[in-house]
């Protein structure tokens, strides 16, 4: 730990030195600075850096090293554990750094460290193209490729890390890198679901789609239909196109103005059928769920930007999140899944969610580590809520939901749906065999662990 006068005259000196702004904790601004998507966490950095560019990035990791100081990375700040905050950290904060470069004849994208979904997806569109991007339009891109990525093209696209083509990295000594398949071939395998462990992702290329048309069916049964709803739905993936994905979700009717005011509030049981393609095709897929009883229905093209909006959540609410991958949806994990659906905390934001899987997520590169692939369902128990009253039973909730479908669990775990769940669980988001590659390339870029605020890889 550096001296107080020491520590003193280096934040000086960081101030005159960046663009972007540094805040500490006696400094205004500092409280909104270090906010983030999950209200849960209250976590007080010793200096938060507002980066604009790639030098910035430097001088505050030279700073932090300088000092002493372990470093966290802030792109979109939506991890659930608030891995964007460390107490007594540096915060390296990328959200001034949100430039998007399309390249449409190279069917590519550059895409800042602090870019979001939204700006990756916006920036896109006009051109007829995309990539797999998360659910979320305010995710941050860096966090989100890094850890996997999956979403609505990832059944047709792959994962997000399938279409990565390239990282530059500042490291923990505050060197400048760059990983592609030709340079430095091990650490852009290791980021390929290794997460922050390695360095500050200052951009990422990521390879586009061509995507003229994309379409969605967006239905809300009462929950005594739930049984039947999902296992109508599991067949439409089952036997139908990698171009269909979507979800069935739990929640509670949310204030919306195709929700009847008599649901607002109530538990219901949702589909939303997406579809890489024309709405045509989609109303023909979505005819054994539309035959169902529903109480709302929206159905038809929709730009694929504003898809990603669609269920976007409010910051400032209280998250506690989990995940099981599965080797299986049949009937008797159904009903263990409805049955945890009924039992869900309403009214909340909270969301129980079954995602589909396969296509090009399972016929995808193997070699790199993120297990969960060959997996062909995913279960997301999303806990959501304003009241630290609910805190109990809402984490509750989640962890029972954990707990009852495990006979079904491959063990696998896509990291960027969890939080801080142990060491035993990082190694199941990344395989056994990966974990050690893996503390390998973190002892090369970073043998002090600097970059500890993610889900740790500790350096072999």
């Amino acid at each position: 730990m550096a001296s107080p006068s020491k520590a003193g005259a280096a934040l000086s000196a960081l101030r005159e030195e960046l663009v972007g702004d540094v805040f500490a904790p006696e400094d205004p601004g500092y409280d909104e600075a270090r906010a983030v998507f999950n209200s849960m966490i209250d976590r007080r950095p010793a200096v938060i850096a507002q980066c604009v560019d790639e030098s910035d990035v430097v001088r505050s990791v030279r700073f932090a090293r300088d000092l002493d100081l372990p470093i966290a990375v802030r792109g979109g700040g939506h991890s659930v554990a608030g891995m964007a905050l460390g107490d007594g950290a540096l915060v390296v904060d990328l959200r001034h750094m949100r430039a998007v470069t399309v390249d449409p004849a190279a069917e590519a994208v550059r895409v800042a460290g602090g870019a979001t979904m939204s700006d990756l997806d916006r920036a896109c569109q006009p051109h007829g193209l995309a990539t797999t991007g998360g659910r979320a339009s305010t995710t941050g891109v860096g966090g989100f490729v890094l850890g996997g990525g999956t979403g609505w093209l990832d059944r047709s696209c792959g994962l997000a890390v399938d279409n990565l083509l390239g990282v530059e990295l500042v490291t923990a000594e505050g060197r400048q890198v760059h990983a592609n398949a030709d340079e430095n071939p091990d650490l852009f395998w290791a980021l390929h679901g290794g997460g922050g462990n390695f360095g500050i992702a200052t951009a990422l290329t990521l390879k586009l789609h061509e995507l003229p048309e994309f379409s969605i069916a967006l239905l809300l049964y009462l929950p005594e239909f739930g049984a039947e709803v999902t296992r109508t739905y599991r067949d439409v993936i089952t036997y139908g196109p990698d171009e269909a994905s979507g979800a069935v979700i739990y929640l509670s009717g949310p204030p919306e103005e195709f929700v009847p005011p008599h649901l607002i509030g109530s538990l219901l049981c949702g589909v939303l059928l997406t579809y890489a393609g024309a709405e045509a095709d989609l109303r023909k897929l979505a005819e054994p769920l539309l035959a169902l009883p529903h109480e709302t229905e929206v159905v038809g093209a929709m730009p694929y930007a504003d898809v990603q909006c669609m269920i976007d959540d409010p910051p400032g609410m209280r998250n506690y999140w989990s995940a099981e991958y599965l080797t299986g949806a049949p009937d008797d994990f159904v009903d263990v899944f409805c049955a945890r659906g009924r039992a869900m905390p309403v009214p909340t934001g909270t969301m129980h969610a079954l995602f589909p899987q396969g296509g090009a997520i399972g016929t995808g590169p193997h070699e790199y580590p993120v297990p969960y692939r060959d997996a062909p369902w995913g279960v997301h128990p999303f806990g959501l809520w304003e009241d630290p009253a609910d805190d109990e039973r809402c984490v509750q909730w989640v962890r029972d939901v954990r707990a009852a479908v495990q006979p079904w669990s491959t063990g696998a775990v896509y990291l960027n749906f969890i939080g801080d769940e142990g060491a035993d669980r990082v190694v199941a988001g990344v395989g056994e065999d990966n974990a050690r590659r893996l503390a390998d390339v973190k002892r090369r870029y970073d043998p002090d662990n600097v970059f500890r605020f993610n889900h740790n890889i500790k350096p072999a």
